[in-house]
């Protein structure tokens, strides 16, 4: 019973460091800005992806802190929903590698892909990251089981429909959901002729 518990504990634990990382930074933000419902301007052109100074001044960094700042606390909460969600989710089904690989490079294809914006754009968010990993879970459900994408992409593509609106970053979920699919459906071939073989 003792060893049941201290194992289920360990379960997820990624998922929860990811999440508590997102809240760090977001308190980070609020006690340099001095404003914890709101991130500061200035926290967010340090910390957030400004395509200006990512561009022309090489804040190549910035690709990756914008990952972990975010605008409010409304947009906090909403992206670590469906972090817990599909993170989760995607503990399930992959490996340690497989999920940061996932998280992490899904997160820089949708901030790369933000960068077509031009320089005077600016962003923060999780959304590419998290786009990612949710393309991941649903296109790796249906493909290790031999089933039609179709349906997947239905799904996804009606996911980023409903998170489209004015101050989102259309792009960064885009370029998220993309690595997400194409990452997840090459994992489920792989895993499902691993299982053949053996």
């Amino acid at each position: 019973m003792i060893f049941q518990s201290l194992k289920s504990s360990q379960k997820y634990k990624i998922t929860y460091m990811l999440f508590a990382l997102n809240i760090i930074f977001y308190v980070y933000g609020a006690i340099v800005g001095g404003n914890a419902f709101v991130t500061g301007k200035n926290v967010i052109d340090a910390l957030g992806q400004n395509n200006f100074l990512v561009l022309e001044h090489c804040f190549y960094y910035q690709l990756f802190t914008s990952m972990f700042m975010h605008a409010s606390i409304i947009h906090l909460g909403g992206n670590l929903m469906f972090l817990l969600i599909f993170g989760l989710r995607a503990e399930d089904l992959f490996s340690l590698p497989e999920y940061l690989g996932i998280y992490i490079l899904g997160g820089l294809a949708g901030n790369l892909l933000t960068l077509l914006y031009g320089v005077n754009y600016v962003s923060v968010g999780a959304s590419g990251a998290i786009f990612a990993i949710l393309g991941a879970c649903i296109i790796y459900d249906r493909t290790a089981t031999q089933k039609s994408v179709i349906s997947a992409l239905a799904f996804a593509f009606m996911l980023l429909l409903i998170n489209m609106g004015e101050n989102v970053n259309v792009l960064a979920h885009v370029g998220g959901l993309a690595f997400g699919l194409v990452t997840g459906y090459v994992l489920a071939l792989k895993h499902r002729t691993k299982n053949l073989v053996i």
